[in-house]
């Protein structure tokens, strides 16, 4: 089977997607994803923690619950429907290192949960890193070039 005849036949057998609904979904959802942070946030406010420790309360109830609900095998179900909505950052980031780990428990924590843990989440981790390296190279190249005001 050539090129041509192989996109041919994965395009026939795609699942055609209904752009407008899927943007609706994605919105909607990471909306509720944000909005659950939003209610932890003024419910934990209360507790007199200060805003950086209420904030990371914030953080750390959202990356429980995405894991939890990655294990009970909700998420997945959730990401299929939403699409791009449940990539709100914690939650989506959190999935992603829990799934593969969940997966390879089986295969031992060293060579199954240890080696696989960030098979989706590391190459996030390393383009993160390199673009923002670059990024601030570039900011500081702009800056030795730039008269101070």
């Amino acid at each position: 089977m050539n090129n041509k005849e192989y996109k041919k036949y994965v395009q026939n057998k795609a699942t055609k997607s209904n752009l407008a609904v899927d943007c609706v979904n994605a919105f909607w959802t990471g909306g509720t994803i944000c909005l659950i942070g939003e209610v932890l946030n003024k419910l934990y406010t209360p507790l007199g923690l200060g805003v950086k420790n209420t904030s990371g309360l914030v953080s750390v109830t959202l990356i429980f619950l995405a894991v939890l609900l990655t294990g009970l095998n909700v998420f997945d179900n959730i990401a299929k429907f939403a699409g791009a909505g449940t990539l709100v950052p914690i939650t989506g980031f959190a999935n992603a290192v829990a799934s593969p780990a969940i997966d390879t428990k089986a295969e031992g924590f060293v060579l199954g949960v240890g080696a696989k843990i960030f098979t989706i989440a590391g190459p996030v981790i390393l383009y993160g890193t390199v673009a923002s390296v670059i990024y601030g190279l570039v900011l500081y190249i702009v800056n030795l070039f730039t008269p101070v005001l």
